[in-house]
């Protein structure tokens, strides 16, 4: 009995013990380290579990710093949807030729502008990406291409019309057809200079230096060129013609514009040249001299003869333009666009009616006063340009010859 209080007793004490134990940590204070352990470090600014909050704030600001410096501003984000949607409706500006061939080749400045802003108003994507934290989410709104891009068509048309135009340029210049027009042109120039300096001589020998220097042999030479030089100016166009050279037994005989028809052969050259190479090359001539002679022809000598009378001599003819070496035509670059040939005349009017001191939003000063000298030394067309147009603006009458050469050395300008 005695063991079995002993052992009784020794069991209670420890039970006893171990919940003297529990009230007794239950009662340590917050302040105390000296038994448990914490576990969290929550503080009152809400950060989450130790560095975390320092590694997101990082993490955000390296993603605003990597949008700010790597993505594109508004004006260079409209211009890549702009010239995307060119690029679509036309096909991309390319220097290869003949990859071109689309229907943008003759495309106005309307209709693309048109067609941009059709393309635009289709696109309600988000144009620049949203990173800040309250429009992350964000959709459509104000930053879409149909809200912020409209602006910048104009601008970008014009620069891709530019891009586009240079490219053209660039491919006909280096066009195979090109090369060969060059060469055909050098030849051309070559038997200009014959043609005038042995107009006059036999039919034969006039073939044969022609042949030399532009026959087929001869880059870009050929026999039909031969021929139209050596025919050029030839009397024979009407009947008087005809009777000149049978009378004179001169089957050679040159009319006496011929050195006119010459240099129209070559301004045909040229402009088969210009067109198959983009250029804008002209060849001004100088004015020639009519051959004057007093002497009778021989129609008229023969005509005396068979009545018995005397035939009046050619008078010596009237020099209109003292000034040999002025051209034809003078070319004026205008400040400001012009679009139809109705201001390009009145352009040209008021310049040589008014003032050079005259405030004038096309022409400068300068280019007044040029003008009015060229009007004055026998200029009788002017030839007033922009950035894409030129136009022919007659200041005097010119003859039929004349006009001919214009018509053919000036195939792309306007005329009335």
């Amino acid at each position: 009995m005695k063991h079995f209080i002993y052992i009784f007793g020794l069991i209670s004490a420890c039970v006893l013990g171990n919940s003297a134990f529990a009230v007794s940590a239950g009662t340590v204070g917050a302040a105390d380290s000296g038994r448990g352990i914490q576990l969290t470090t929550t503080t009152t600014g809400g950060q989450a579990r130790g560095k975390a909050g320092l590694a997101n704030t990082y993490k955000t600001n390296q993603r605003n710093t990597y949008f700010m410096v790597t993505q594109p501003d508004v004006d260079t984000a409209c211009r890549q949807k702009i010239y995307a949607c060119l690029s679509d409706y036309c096909g991309d500006v390319t220097v290869v030729p003949g990859q071109r061939e689309s229907k943008c080749k003759y495309a106005t400045e309307s209709e693309l502008y048109n067609y941009a802003l059709l393309c635009l108003q289709k696109d309600t994507e988000v144009l620049l990406p949203q990173y800040g934290v309250n429009t992350v989410n964000g959709q459509g709104g104000m930053n879409t291409a149909a809200r912020l891009c409209p602006s910048y068509v104009q601008q970008e048309v014009m620069s891709y019309l530019s891009m586009a135009n240079m490219a053209t340029q660039l491919s006909k210049s280096n066009s195979d057809l090109c090369i060969q027009r060059r060469q055909e042109l050098e030849a051309a120039m070559s038997c200009h200079s014959v043609a005038l300096a042995y107009g006059n001589e036999t039919n034969s020998k006039l073939t044969t230096m022609l042949t030399d220097y532009c026959g087929a042999g001869v880059p870009g030479g050929s026999a039909e060129m031969v021929t139209r030089f050596s025919n050029a100016g030839n009397v024979g166009a009407d009947i008087w013609g005809w009777a000149e050279k049978i009378v004179s037994l001169d089957l050679n005989k040159k009319g006496e514009d011929w050195q006119a028809a010459v240099d129209a052969v070559l301004a045909g050259y040229t402009n088969r040249m210009n067109l198959a190479c983009g250029d804008n090359m002209q060849i001004n001539t100088v004015p020639h001299a009519s051959s004057g002679s007093n002497a009778p022809t021989a129609l008229q000598t023969v005509a005396a003869l068979a009545v018995g009378g005397m035939m009046a001599q050619n008078q010596p003819p009237v020099i209109e333009n003292p000034y040999e070496n002025q051209s034809l035509w003078y070319e004026v670059q205008s400040m400001s666009e012009i679009f139809d040939y109705n201001t390009a005349s009145q352009v040209v009017m008021a310049a040589l009616s008014n003032s050079s001191l005259t405030q004038n939003a096309f022409l400068t000063s300068a280019q007044m006063d040029n003008m009015k000298n060229a009007y004055t030394r026998g200029t009788k067309v002017i030839v007033l340009r922009d950035s894409a147009r030129c136009y022919i603006v007659p200041i005097s009458q010119p003859t039929m010859q004349e006009q001919s050469l214009i018509a053919q050395s000036l195939s792309g300008c306007i005329s009335k």
